[in-house]
């Protein structure tokens, strides 16, 4: 079944090259069709990043302080609290997102934020997690923002990142692993996943699919920052 085109009209507008005014009015915009247009992408993110995190986190998830970083309408959210966590917060840069995010009950704050023009509404490792679902790739969230998603997370916390892995994102992709990969060179945090994920979601034209499957492909990244703690013995 082919996407519908204000499907595809709407999603490449806001991964277009515009101003970053016009992409939050655009997100404002989207925020009442979100839902029903990443559903008829077939969008797993949410649900793979969410799984990832709850596999690698050590500890009971109900009491771990956890900031979902754009989090848009809450999709990751509401993933998260399948898993156990509850003491969620969130930050978008839409104020259309994040009245969609607020109306789900499940986040314990929201608050707007323009990550990459602005600092985190956090002090200095607050966090024992923190996710940014969906918004790493071209023409949304700089590369240099990760340092201020690290300056947030607590010593031993878990960062959990996505992009996609398309055509029109792959220098973006390429450039954001070499960001990673110096970070654990620096002793910043180690790696704990990187896996690459074919079916991400629907292709919204051939020349994004990958070899001709109708999809494109996306990597879940899930870090930890250093220190981390000891084992605990017995």
């Amino acid at each position: 079944m082919r996407l519908r085109a204000g499907v595809r009209e709407r999603v490449a507008a806001v991964h277009g090259g515009g101003a970053l005014p016009e992409r939050l009015r655009l997100y404002d915009g989207w925020a009442a069709r979100y839902e029903q247009d990443v559903a008829a992408l077939e969008y797993r993110a949410p649900h793979l990043a969410a799984a990832s995190l709850a596999f690698a986190f050590p500890g009971p998830p109900a009491g771990a302080r956890l900031l979902d970083v754009a989090c848009g309408t809450g999709l990751v959210a509401r993933e998260l609290h399948r898993r156990g966590f509850r003491l969620l917060h969130g930050v978008d840069g839409s104020a259309g997102m994040l009245e969609r995010a607020r109306s789900t009950g499940l986040y314990r704050q929201l608050q707007r934020c323009v990550l990459g023009r602005e600092p985190l509404p956090a002090p200095a490792e607050h966090y024992d997690a923190v996710t940014v679902v969906g918004a790493l790739g071209e023409g949304q969230v700089p590369i240099a923002a990760v340092s201020e998603l690290l300056r947030v997370t607590r010593p031993g916390g878990f960062l959990c990142l996505t992009t996609r892995s398309n055509p029109s994102n792959l220098r973006y992709k390429a450039e954001l692993e070499a960001a990673l990969e110096r970070l654990e060179r620096q002793g910043a945090w180690q790696k704990v996943l990187a896996q690459e994920v074919e079916r991400w979601e629907r292709a919204t034209s051939e020349e994004e699919s990958t070899q001709g499957t109708g999809y494109i492909s996306g990597v879940v990244y899930i870090y930890r920052k250093c220190p981390v703690p000891p084992l605990e013995q017995g």
